[in-house]
């Protein structure tokens, strides 16, 4: 079983990655397991990013993001405890929004919710049953354009 699959602050793999070449540290806040490896997976492949640590709940992703710094965070918005929104309400209010990738990822794709992450500075938003490459895509594009390979 992927170590991935429980909650966790994790440190960068300085093992294996080269200091001249880190990937970038992504956040992910995913309740699901399933759709959690999946996104691990493609966010991982390209050895841009690193998928660092997750958290299925707004009070734990806020922990870990005022623990430690992270280049991306990917938050969906209906979690098992909770909402993503508070997240990006911390985001914002930290200046974060403007210097990390934030993108919701969600299967509540709706106007209205679409409207509200974008009133937190939210400039990415995916439906999960549909746009589930895009997001991974914008990903990876912010990654060349921070100086990936």
């Amino acid at each position: 079983m992927d170590d991935r699959d429980q909650p966790m602050n994790s440190e960068p793999d300085t093992l294996t990655e080269p200091a001249s070449h880190m990937p970038l540290r992504v956040l992910l806040i995913e309740d699901s397991p399933l759709i959690r490896r999946s996104l691990v997976e493609a966010i991982d492949a390209s050895g841009l990013l690193r998928v660092c640590a997750y958290a299925d709940s707004a009070d734990q992703a806020i922990a870990l993001l005022a623990d430690e710094a992270f280049d991306a965070v990917i938050v969906d918005l209906q979690l098992k405890q909770g909402s993503g929104v508070p997240v990006l309400a911390y985001l914002q209010r930290e200046g974060l929004i403007d210097t990390v990738f934030a993108a919701v990822l969600t299967n509540h794709a709706l106007p209205a919710y679409r409207e509200r992450c974008e009133q937190y500075g939210v400039r990415h938003f995916y439906d999960k049953s549909f746009e589930f490459d895009r997001v991974i895509d914008a990903l990876h594009e912010y990654a060349y354009a921070r100086g990936g390979q």
